[in-house]
């Protein structure tokens, strides 16, 4: 994934409206985080983090891995 993080903060919103990532990035970045974190996230969701701002998926991802080191 090539894109600039320098203009970024936890109120960019990750789609067109800020961002700009395109389905085809949030479905790689989902696929990253997943890996990284030992998260998962269903195939529809990755729509859903378009609307989503960094700060907010930044917590949505905090959220999952807090709930799978609990079990």
């Amino acid at each position: 994934m090539k894109y600039s993080t320098a203009d970024m903060d936890d109120d960019t919103v990750l789609g067109p409206a800020g961002a700009d990532l395109e389905s085809l990035a949030l479905a790689e970045l989902s696929m990253r985080v997943e890996d990284h974190f030992g998260v998962r996230f269903d195939e529809d969701e990755a729509e859903m983090f378009a609307a989503m701002t960094v700060g907010e998926f930044c917590a949505e991802v905090a959220r999952r891995v807090q709930t799978a080191s609990a079990t």
